[in-house]
């Protein structure tokens, strides 16, 4: 099996297969994001190629392979055809599988349109990694995610319609001391919107060689600190109205939440509240992230 670049996975992956289908990011601008900045260019592996780690999988772990992840940063902007045609090729070589994933951004998800998504989701994928980080037009300008929110409401949508499962990620201090209500507001108004199956808690950690981390030194972003971070998510929480698992499920986050919305709205809200007592000493220190 072959790999080039970075090659990253969704904790909910942990257990995955993972086949590398593109290289890099194809729009690779995220101000906060150091992944792919430094390369390999956004390329798309040949499906053949593909098709022959698949094979090789096979060989090595036989055919009981359930769950199947295509690196690396943004496979839904393949090809439909040759993505569609390396979902039918593991379907047929591991026939217990029981979800194929890829990462994708709404922009390329909305340039796909119903029918290609629809016919992904015939040749076997499963569910796309979204994401969101904001829902608010300013913020999502500021770290230039290259989506609006409505944007975010779109692909989402069409997403779900073709019968894809959708997990979308939050970032939570993303939008600093300064935007933090209006961060939390359009994030809230996104989420409702989609409904999507997953909702996903990461809290915002600056990455060296970032342009975000500049900002941070030159003092034109100011973090919010633990509390500021706990406060963001319990006004989230009060403001979602889905019907989606919830889960903080990172190493990012200063506590750990999780369960099922409507259902487990009130004890999650009792869970961040509680935290909210305890002394910002007794959280996570700051860092910066090297990976």
């Amino acid at each position: 099996m072959h790999y080039e670049g970075p090659i990253y996975r969704p904790p909910s992956e942990a257990n995955s297969l993972l086949i590398q289908a593109t290289v890099g990011c194809p729009w690779n601008r995220c101000n906060f994001c150091m992944v792919y900045k430094n390369g390999p260019r956004y390329r798309e592996r040949e499906p053949a190629e593909i098709c022959r780690d698949i094979d090789e999988a096979r060989e090595t772990y036989g055919d009981h392979v359930r769950t199947l992840f295509f690196p690396a940063g943004n496979t839904i902007a393949m090809r439909t055809d040759r993505l569609a045609a390396i979902c039918a090729h593991a379907r047929k070589v591991f026939p217990q599988l029981e979800r194929i994933t890829v990462y994708g951004s709404s922009q390329y998800i909305r340039k796909k349109g119903p029918e290609d998504l629809k016919r992904l989701a015939e040749a076997g994928l499963t569910r796309v990694h979204v994401g969101l980080e904001s829902g608010d037009d300013e913020v999502l300008r500021r770290i230039r995610k290259g989506a609006d929110g409505a944007t975010h409401i779109e692909a989402g949508r069409m997403a779900i319609d073709a019968g894809l499962e959708l997990s979308i990620y939050v970032m939570l201090g993303i939008g600093g001391r300064s935007h933090t209500a209006a961060h939390v507001k359009g994030t809230a108004a996104v989420l409702n919107a989609v409904q999507p199956h997953f909702i996903r808690l990461r809290t915002f950690v600056p990455k060296i060689n970032t342009p975000l981390l500049e900002d941070i030194e030159a003092g034109r972003f100011e973090m919010p600190g633990p509390h500021g971070v706990l406060e963001e998510t319990l006004r989230l929480l009060e403001a979602l109205d889905t019907n989606s698992n919830l889960a903080s499920d990172h190493y990012t986050n200063y506590i750990n939440i999780e369960g099922r919305l409507p259902d487990d709205k009130n004890r999650m809200i009792s869970r961040v509240k509680d935290a909210l007592t305890r002394d910002e000493s007794d959280f996570r220190p700051f860092f910066v992230g090297t990976q």
